[in-house]
């Protein structure tokens, strides 16, 4: 069994490793709890319902390894929707056809990538901080998008999409899909390309990567492009899997992504943050809201319940990283 754990851990690293051993936990305690829990219906409502807060959660995620944030992605992605809902309602909605489909949904991700433009551009070139760039951009994109929509959902789209909020492929769910091959681009572009390296040394030391010669506004305005459309991908998945929108669609989603993160292993101030702990993190949530469901847990107790977990993992982060600095308990 130890050789087992061990070889686990060189594979695919502490983090993840220890994700998994907190996921098995988890399915144990759930599974003796609510025997629903290990049912295949309970698997397959959290493989449907974890890619759009994966999504969220990689457009959260590119941010804050640059040492920012961006408090807008679920404006952005339900204006995204929004934008798509507008273009297929205007060609007959239900009655739409494929190529207005095609067409709202690459505006919808022109929508999502020039919302993140501009406040990859404003904080680039201002100086301004994220927190407050991203809080005004989501304060603009609520009121535009209430005012839009007086509040109320636009819904009734043509049946072709249902396949993409509900269907399989091969026995996988296609928003499953969707989500994976995200992540993988994410886990490319964040490994692989220098744009991914310059997001990581900007949340390091942004000082140190301007005087190394990497274009540091151009790169952040691209970070927060790539943010935006990410977000609008998930606005698009939305649409498909409710056949509705609205601009307060997904709301509580907002810092459960910034705990899926923090629990992934993404360093909270920046420099540092990988895809795979972060997505089994969803997993490891998603699973844990599935869990408290079942037993009956209020939804006022589960949000709760996230509240103190992003806490938690913060004391269990400081007291873990005090002990590598001081193995032996020496002061």
């Amino acid at each position: 069994m130890t050789r087992l754990l061990d070889g686990l851990r060189r594979t695919v690293g502490d983090d993840v490793a220890a994700l998994l051993g907190f996921l098995l936990a988890v399915v144990v305690v759930f599974g003796i709890a609510a025997p629903k829990f290990l049912s295949a219906a309970n698997f397959d409502s959290i493989a449907f319902q974890l890619p759009e807060f994966g999504l969220l959660t990689l457009a959260m995620l590119i941010p804050i390894i640059s040492g920012g944030i961006n408090l807008a992605i679920i404006y952005t992605a339900n204006m995204a929707g929004l934008t798509l809902a507008w273009v297929l309602n205007s060609h007959g909605g239900p009655d739409a056809g494929v190529t207005a489909f095609v067409v709202g949904s690459v505006l919808a991700i022109g929508v999502g990538a020039l919302a993140g433009a501009v406040m990859g551009a404003v904080i680039a070139y201002t100086g301004a901080h994220p927190i407050l760039v991203s809080l005004a951009m989501m304060i603009f994109l609520r009121g535009l998008g209430e005012f839009l929509t007086r509040g109320g959902d636009i819904s009734g789209f043509p049946d072709f999409m249902a396949p993409i909020g509900h269907g399989t492929l091969l026995g996988i769910p296609v928003p499953l899909v969707i989500f994976a091959v995200a992540a993988v681009a994410w886990h490319f572009l964040l490994s692989r390309t220098r744009h991914g390296v310059a997001a990581s040394m900007i949340g390091s030391n942004i000082r140190a990567t301007e005087y190394s010669g990497i274009p540091v506004k151009r790169t952040l305005t691209l970070i927060y492009t790539l943010s935006g459309a990410m977000c609008a991908l998930a606005g698009i998945l939305m649409l498909a899997r409710f056949n509705s929108v609205r601009v307060g669609h997904g709301e509580a989603l907002l810092l459960v992504t910034v705990l899926a993160c923090f629990l992934g292993g993404v360093d909270p101030f920046g420099g540092f943050g990988r895809v795979a702990p972060v997505a089994v993190a969803l997993v490891v949530l998603q699973a844990l809201s599935s869990g408290l469901n079942l037993i009956g847990a209020n939804q006022h107790l589960s949000t709760a319940v996230w509240g103190l977990f992003l806490i938690a993992v913060m004391i269990l982060r400081w007291t873990f990283r005090r002990l590598q600095k001081n193995p032996k308990g020496r002061t």
